[in-house]
């Protein structure tokens, strides 16, 4: 079941309702706060196993050499690096996130591994995107959708800059789907979560605010309704672990 919409005027930050015009500031103090911390912040999430996920995400992509595609909300550079990797020397990959902070973060760590060439790196809103129509053969987004004010708009956007026949996938937390692991998931997020924020990145309310964020962002048949709606055909979604996370599809047609 999807959260209710927010107040008008409003739109959610965690469990909180703050204006719409407030919401870009506050999730860009969360993620200039925790940028050198991100790939810990992943780990305790998700115990380490979003690794597999982002490697089960590029590995049924479909990219192939030669393609150009744009990683959105692109952090660290982990989606972007594996992406580089099937692309080879002929492709390119866009990275882009809002926050300076994290692509700047991204940028050095890919520098240090000696991965330059092919890759490009642009701050940019996910809602406003700065590339023409049908620009890229495949859009991607890994845990950053739900981070965006507008969801709708942004995904109107990545569908816009899609070449005909090209998709987009989306990798996100999602709805746990059995049960009985709810309360044990609960547990996690916003009872240990936030310690182990304390504890290793000594920024508890990020982490809240990370745990809350996840429980606000549109379930799986949502979310795939909102990607038909924004122009996408042929969507579909996968569960991983459980609902965790999910696997979003779009095309182009």
């Amino acid at each position: 079941m999807s959260e209710p919409a927010p107040t008008p005027g409003t739109t959610h930050f965690g469990f909180r309702d703050v204006p719409v015009a407030e919401k870009q500031r506050l999730v860009g103090q969360v993620f200039s706060s925790v940028a050198q911390q991100y790939d810990l912040m992943n780990d305790l999430m998700s115990l380490g196993v979003h690794r597999v996920w982002k490697r089960y995400f590029v590995g049924t992509s479909g990219v192939k050499r030669g393609d150009r595609v744009l990683d959105l909300a692109g952090g660290t550079g982990d989606i972007a690096a594996l992406l580089h990797q099937r692309v080879g020397e002929t492709g390119e990959v866009v990275l882009g996130d809002i926050n300076a902070e994290m692509l700047h973060v991204g940028r050095d760590r890919l520098t240090d591994r000696g991965l330059v060439r092919g890759l490009r790196y642009v701050q940019l809103n996910a809602e406003a995107l700065p590339f023409p129509d049908a620009s890229f053969d495949l859009v991607t987004i890994a845990f950053g959708l739900r981070n965006v004010t507008d969801k709708a708009k942004a995904l109107r956007e990545m569908q816009r800059v899609l070449k005909p026949g090209a998709r987009a996938l989306v990798l996100e937390f999602s709805q746990v789907k059995p049960e009985w692991f709810r309360p044990i998931y609960d547990f996690h997020s916003f009872q240990v979560l936030p310690r182990l924020g304390r504890l290793f990145a000594k920024d508890a309310d990020s982490y809240q605010y990370l745990a809350e964020s996840i429980r606000k962002h549109p379930d799986q048949e949502t979310l795939q309704s909102m990607m038909a709606a924004a122009g996408f055909e042929r969507c579909t979604h996968r569960n991983l672990s459980g609902g965790i996370v999910a696997i979003h599809s779009g095309y182009r047609i």
